[in-house]
């Protein structure tokens, strides 16, 4: 029982209670007491691709936070709330509405490198207390810029908070006819770790000349992993209960999609398994040792020398 569990989060659920569902039905099925984590916190509100990892596999669980994400999110004009979502009191508002025509040309503004503000209500620590803590305790939050990449940034297709397709006549309403005032713009944008959507949809109504908050968030790739892969929480249960829930666990390799496999030797592996240097044929970069099917360690290759970042214990 090592490798990976994909949620498809449900609104209204944190990360760490949904870290805690897998634990209950790996107990409920079995499989005994497991490491469990997560690869990416999702807010309450938002919902979508949330990887769990379980038993060695947590030992990834650190390259999924690095990893870029994919989110499909609808921006609501016309008020700014403290949580920069629907969930908080509006502290700002404007009669101004943009047009499709002008948030298309805005979005470039906001595609590569950029600068931002995280959300007071976020989890940074700010002199050791989360910074949600202060602003909830009525403290003045002033949060540092930081830099972040958008890889990119397009108008949606039509995407509903469930994943379904939006009926004609409410696609037209949220997203215009190009130089028709707009209510709510769905956007689908690919970053880099440690981007707010919240905070970047702050900044695209702002310049837009308006202000807005998310109302409808939803990730739909972290990592390797997407929503094709994903399981409700139901459907956890179900399998929890009738003790098949290794049938929906991807393997542990499954996380390092991206990662050229290195075939080792029984010798070799020892060495490995041991934290031992390798001496072989020149190579560069992360690469996952394998003996036969059995993955080994993720080793760091600089020349012939080849070093273990993350051994397995498998």
């Amino acid at each position: 029982m090592h490798g990976w569990i994909i949620l498809d989060k449900p609104h209204g659920l944190g990360s760490t209670q949904a870290v805690s569902a897998v634990k209950r039905a790996l107990r409920q099925s079995g499989s005994g007491k497991m490491k469990v984590g997560h690869g990416g916190t999702l807010d309450p509100l938002a919902t979508g691709v949330l990887p769990v990892a379980i038993g060695e596999a947590t030992k990834l669980a650190g390259r999924m936070l690095d990893s870029d994400k994919i989110y499909d999110f609808t921006v609501a004009f016309g008020a700014q709330t403290d949580t920069l979502d629907l969930e908080g009191q509006a502290i700002a508002t404007s009669a101004i509405r943009p047009t499709l025509a002008q948030v298309e040309a805005i979005l470039p503004r906001f595609t590569g490198p950029i600068e931002q503000a995280p959300p007071a209500y976020s989890a940074i620590l700010i002199d050791g207390r989360r910074a949600y803590d202060l602003a909830r305790a009525g403290q003045d939050v002033e949060m540092k810029t930081r830099a972040v990449t958008i890889h990119s940034l397009l108008v949606s297709a039509s995407i509903a908070p469930s994943g379904a397709e939006l009926r004609e006549e409410e696609w037209t309403l949220n997203q215009g006819q190009g130089d028709d005032p707009i209510e709510a713009i769905t956007l689908t944008a690919h970053v880099s770790k440690g981007t707010y959507i919240r905070s970047l949809a702050r900044d695209i109504a702002l310049a837009l000349g308006t202000v807005g908050h998310v109302t409808m968030l939803r990730r739909v790739k972290a990592g390797p992993f997407t929503l094709a892969t994903a399981i409700s929480l139901d459907k956890l249960d179900e399998a929890a209960r009738g003790g098949g829930i290794g049938g929906l666990m991807l393997p542990l390799t499954a996380g390092l999609d991206d990662i050229p496999a290195l075939p080792v030797s029984p010798d070799e592996a020892l060495m490995l398994r041991q934290g031992r240097v390798l001496i072989g044929k020149p190579h560069t970069g992360l690469l996952l040792a394998m003996e036969g099917g059995t993955p080994v360690a993720l080793v760091e290759a600089s020349g012939p020398e080849i070093r273990v970042v993350r051994g397995f214990n498998l």
